[in-house]
């Protein structure tokens, strides 16, 4: 079994390592774990062992006792993506979430939650459209986190924007 307890910076991202020797991939709520058991990509046993409280990043680099880099990589998950046709729409919509508590994932006119009837239901009162297409879900750390959650997500933002914005 591969044993993990180094995770590499993204400022030595391709400096210390020769290349990727395996990813895993994994869901928002698995990738909140201090301790990971499961299989990587190329089926082998994963044991990942990281500090509490700092969740693995999607595109971050893990390197095992045995000297394997092993990428992490994020598993489309059942979502409701909420898109809004007005900005002022949109802010409402994040505020009343917000209020709630509820992880959002934020780009440009539309966000994106975990399934749930209740909130589902306030975006249609807003006015959103609602998508349940299975999406990659990197919400937003909150006010006190270590930065936003989707900030490798740029180039992702961006398709979403484009596809949702001609709907």
């Amino acid at each position: 079994m591969l044993q993990v307890f180094e995770r590499l910076s993204d400022k030595l991202r391709g400096q210390n390592y020769q290349g990727i020797d395996d990813s895993i991939t994994l869901d928002f709520d698995t990738r909140q774990k201090a301790r990971i058991k499961g299989t990587t990509d190329q089926g082998l046993a994963i044991a990942i062992f990281v500090e509490r409280g700092h969740p693995l990043k999607i595109g971050e680099v893990l390197k095992s006792e045995c000297g394997k880099f092993i990428e992490v990589l994020a598993l489309p998950e059942p979502v409701i993506t909420a898109v809004a046709t007005d900005w002022l729409t949109f802010s409402k919509l994040c505020y009343h979430l917000g209020n709630r508590h509820t992880r959002l994932q934020i780009g440009e006119l539309w966000l994106r939650f975990q399934p749930d009837h209740v909130l589902e239901e306030l975006a249609i009162r807003f006015g959103l459209t609602l998508s349940h297409q299975p999406e990659i879900f990197e919400p937003e750390s909150g006010a006190y986190g270590a930065g936003h959650g989707h900030h490798q997500e740029h180039g992702n933002d961006h398709v979403h924007q484009q596809t949702y914005e001609h709907g």
